[in-house]
């Protein structure tokens, strides 16, 4: 059985070749329901996420932002902001959100990407929980 990280991942790569495709999310047959449920919250979601996204990449547009650290900063806030994405499990907590979404970076992205991503989420996380206090 896909451990959670691999099931976040899967859902990021199912983001990543949706957007460079231009072309619905496409499952294979045997993916795991979560990854399923994960990606297509963060479709249901991508408008408020993006806002998210633009609000606290400095200096950068959303389309300048490489699509794979794109379909990563979407997953990480998704589960930031809407942890009942994590049906019948505990959610989460946001700081292993950012953990894992910067640990993909590290693998799967360029040098400068898991800063970049750190960043981001870290600022969107203080934003979130100051509107919550």
């Amino acid at each position: 059985m896909a451990t959670r990280t691999e099931q976040r991942r899967a859902a990021v790569w199912a983001l990543y070749q949706s957007d460079l495709l231009d072309r619905p999310l496409d499952f294979p047959e045997d993916t795991h329901r979560f990854t399923q449920q994960l990606a297509e919250a963060v479709r249901a979601h991508q408008d408020e996420l993006d806002l998210l996204i633009r609000r606290h990449s400095k200096g950068w547009t959303l389309n300048r932002i490489a699509p794979l650290e794109r379909s990563i900063l979407r997953v990480a806030l998704l589960e930031i902001t809407a942890p009942e994405a994590e049906p019948g499990n505990r959610p989460i907590p946001p700081e292993g959100a950012i953990d894992e979404a910067v640990e993909t970076a590290k693998e799967f992205c360029g040098a400068d990407a898991p800063k970049f991503i750190n960043g981001v989420l870290a600022a969107a996380l203080r934003e979130l929980q100051s509107d919550a206090g």
